[in-house]
């Protein structure tokens, strides 16, 4: 499937285990970020790594798709603006993160973030198993159960911030265990009952 949002709206330091390998605090709301629609992918696309960077990272997530304008909405209707899930991953150039110290540039270079492979609906979000693979070894393994803000919490939060608009993404964070790619590896994000995206690094 494609997808085609407007923008991604992602949510960073959202699982505690990610936060104490971060040495970040636990933070008092959702911290947002913002990745280019130039940044997707699909499942089976190359992810290219740049010459800006020598420390490119992955970072699976459970990713949400808007189904229809959404602004100012109470968490307990979230649900309802909810198109359904896909596999994401988070492609990160850790050393310009460091570098910056805001995260834009290193968050938003073409095929930065990797969507697919399919739209799934009917699934309750906050169960689910969350795995990433590099080259076939399991690096990330958790479970949405443990995100600190929850999807429907995440929608009402960033609805009172901006209007997210149809078919538009909404990154909800990654669990520990994110390191380093290289060029050659394939790097496969599995999440229970939504799918397994698989690329490569070129």
């Amino acid at each position: 499937m494609k997808f085609n949002p407007s923008k991604i709206v992602c949510i960073g330091l959202n699982y505690r285990a990610h936060l104490g390998e971060m040495n970040e605090k636990l933070p008092e709301h959702p911290i947002m970020f913002l990745k280019p629609p130039t940044a997707v992918i699909g499942d089976g696309d190359g992810i290219i790594y740049p010459e800006m960077t020598s420390e490119l990272h992955y970072e699976a997530e459970l990713a949400i798709v808007i189904k229809d304008r959404t602004k100012d909405v109470p968490a307990e209707m979230a649900y309802d603006h909810i198109l359904g899930y896909t596999c994401a991953n988070d492609i990160t150039a850790r050393d310009l993160q460091r570098a910056d110290g805001q995260w834009t540039r290193a968050k938003s270079f073409d095929t930065f973030c990797p969507l697919g492979p399919e739209l799934v609906t009917g699934i309750d979000p906050e169960h689910l198993e969350i795995k990433l693979f590099l080259n076939g070894k399991l690096m990330q393994h958790s479970n949405t159960e443990k995100l600190i803000f929850k999807p429907a919490f995440l929608v009402s939060f960033i609805s009172r911030v901006m209007t997210i608009l149809p078919g538009d993404i909404i990154l909800t964070g990654t669990p520990s265990g994110v390191g380093p790619m290289q060029k050659g590896d394939t790097v496969v994000v599995e999440i229970e009952k939504v799918g397994r995206l698989t690329n490569r690094v070129t």
